[in-house]
């Protein structure tokens, strides 16, 4: 079931592409803040058009806590 319910490498892939489509085009940038501070504005936007919730996360989560014990949190 874990398996099933992890699809992270087409969601790396995605936000990937999209930060990847925002540097395209820009050359270089004045300072490593400048990136950072597009990263965030792009990440934000990419959060905002994520609408779709992980069904059955709360069983996975489960199976995590106890298989990485101490290593998930517990709240």
């Amino acid at each position: 079931e874990v398996r099933r319910i992890i699809y992270t490498t087409n969601a790396i892939e995605s936000v990937n592409m999209s930060l990847r489509k925002i540097t395209k085009n820009r050359g270089a940038f004045p300072s490593d803040e400048a990136l950072l501070k597009l990263f965030y504005l792009a990440l934000n936007n990419i959060a905002k058009k994520w609408t779709m919730p992980v069904q059955n996360w709360k069983p996975v989560l489960n199976r995590f806590t106890i298989q990485f014990e101490g290593r998930m949190p517990t709240n």
